[in-house]
This record gives C-alpha cells, structure tokens and sequence, in this order.
C-alpha cells in the first residue's frame, strides 16, 4: 500500500486545516502496515496557477513543513517534501498531457467555479493543473489517495487519464500505471467560520475571530471561542435539533472531531444546557488539542534551515520512487532518453 497526498502551501495554518487534512494524514501514517508508506508533499507547483507573491510562497511552504512536523508528520516514518524538488512531477504532466482530453478538463467543476465568466484570462496551468495531480499520484504508483468531496472529480480524472495511457501504450500484461483508489475520511471534519457557520473557516476571512489559528495562544483560543456566535436557545439532546442552526452545529461539530466521538454523543452530554456552559468545555479541548503543536510549530517556524533539510531528505527519497515510473513513461511512448 502506498498512500500518495498533496496540500497547497498556505499562510496562517488554522483549525479547519488541521481537522479537515492534517490529522488524517498523521492517522493514516501511523496505521501504515509494515512495507507500506505514506508519501506527503506541499504542492508549490500547483501554486503558480493563480498569482501568487514568490517570497510568499517561500515562506507559506516552510510554515507548511513546520505545522505538518508539528501535527504529527514524522519525516524518518513519512516521505514528506515539496514539488519542486522533484522535477519529475513536471516531467509526467507533460507526457500525461499527450492523453488527458480537453473535454475530459473541461468538465472540471473547480476549473468551471475558479475560472468563472473569464475563462479567456486564465492561466493554462489553472486549466491543466488537474493533469499535474494525477501526475502527482500517478509518478509514485499510489494505490490509495486521500480525497474530500472536492477532489473526488480529480481522482477519477487520474484513472482516466492511466488507464487511457496503459490502454494506448502497453501491453496488458504491463501497464505503466497503478489505478490509484480512494481513501475517504471517516469523518467529514468540515469545520466552518467562527462567525458565520454557513461559512468555511478560511484564512483570507478578514475576521481573525472567524478562526482558531494553530498558533493562537491559549488565552486568544478561549476568547475566541467565548465570542463565538451562536444562538440564544440551549442544545438540544439530539442531532435533529441542529436543523436551521448552523453556528450551533458548527460548534458541537468540532467539539466531537476532537474528542473522536458522534455529534449524538457530544449532544447526549451537553443537550439542555446553554452555550455559557458548552464553550468553556470547548475552549479547554482546544487548548489541550492545540497547545503542544502550537508550541512545537512556533519553534520548527523560527528553524528554517532545519526545515529546509527536512525537504531536501524527503525529495531525495521522493525523486528516487519516481524514478522507474517515469523511465517506464518515456519508453513507452518511444522517447529516447538516456
């Protein structure tokens, strides 16, 4: 089993970040069997799609290292790098690029929903990034994927595109690709703005109190969470009674991906009591969730040269996985390489 996952370099890592992506990755590596691995990276490349400030990137990518370090990523157990240390992920688009289909691209929903009513003004790379992710995958053999609802699309495009190449240029008996499959989290930990809970928690929210950043403090957790909205009615004692009440929801939600427990049960607790009892209850698992990676984050952040060997051991390890794949690549489409 080999577990292949990427996440965009940005700034101001928050809660959201942590419990949508960053925990399940620290799960699935350490319950990796003997003789299977977890490779992780930090998609810069994909970065260049949109604008982007390049001495911004180069900070967001070591702070993305450090929190990942600082959430539980142990690089001597998990590849982690970044692409472009790894050229090859480039390499494979390009000859990826020869199968993938307009059409197939077209259909896109996140290219349809970023690109908007100016398609004509995008980059190329925002409309082909999704063959540089299946790339991405399809370089390390990947078996399994980590995929959120927003992805799912991608993945399937990944098969498409290997399966079209191993149909077009190998023998059945040798594909080039491994058909990658989806892991799906077993809890959709989507975790939304402190204040609107219709609204993703996001870090270009102007509010900093519409999020809990990993580098909060404990004090500035707590306050957060106390100025949290909410409504004026107590909890109810079952999930039916979150209907119509989102910031209400938002909250028993991320209490309960914390404690690793069901909304029913963080309800069954806390039902007919008001918020002024349930936040601080909150505020306390939060602090005790995110004081140690907040600690250990804010130390790796003001160590880059550390960081920086973090990556550079991890791509070499990467550039060295991908490398049969991508020989197999080239020769299959008769490309002389030496």
């Amino acid at each position: 089993m080999r577990v292949v996952s990427g996440i965009q370099p940005t700034g101001n890592l928050h809660l959201g970040n942590y419990l949508g992506a960053i925990r399940n990755w620290v799960r699935m590596q350490d319950e990796m069997e003997e003789g299977s691995e977890c490779l992780f990276f930090l998609a810069d490349l994909h970065a260049l799609s949109q604008p982007h400030d390049p001495a911004g990137l180069r900070a967001a990518t070591l702070e993305m290292a450090a929190a990942l370090v600082a959430c539980g990523i142990d690089p001597d157990r998990s590849v982690l790098f970044n692409q472009a240390q790894v050229p090859a992920h480039a390499e494979l688009q390009w000859l990826l690029n020869g199968t993938a289909r307009m059409g197939w691209l077209n259909r896109m929903t996140q290219w349809k929903d970023k690109a908007g009513k100016n398609r004509e003004g995008q980059s190329v790379a925002l409309f082909t990034y999704p063959v540089l992710q299946a790339a991405d995958v399809l370089l390390y053999q990947a078996t399994h994927v980590p995929v959120g609802e927003d992805q799912k699309q991608h993945l399937e495009l990944a098969r498409d595109i290997a399966q079209k190449f191993n149909n077009d240029f190998c023998t059945e008996d040798a594909p080039v690709f491994t058909l990658p499959e989806p892991i799906i989290p077993g809890e959709a930990a989507r975790i939304m703005s402190l204040r609107d809970g219709t609204a993703k928690m996001s870090k270009s929210d102007p509010s900093e109190m519409s999020r809990i950043n990993l580098v909060d403090d404990a004090d500035t957790i707590m306050q957060k969470v106390k100025k949290a909205k909410t409504d004026p009615e107590p909890l109810p004692s079952e999930v039916a009674g979150l209907d119509g009440r989102p910031e209400a929801a938002n909250l028993v939600g991320i209490f309960a991906a914390l404690a690793g427990q069901e909304p029913a049960a963080v309800l069954a607790q806390f039902g007919g009591q008001g918020f002024g009892a349930f936040k601080p209850a909150l505020g306390e698992l939060l602090v005790e969730t995110l004081g140690p990676i907040g600690a250990r984050f804010r130390q790796l952040k003001e160590d880059a040269e550390a960081l920086d060997a973090i990556l550079a051991r991890g791509a070499a390890k990467a550039r060295e996985r991908g490398v049969p794949t991508l020989n197999a690549a080239y020769r299959a489409l008769g490309l002389v390489r030496h």
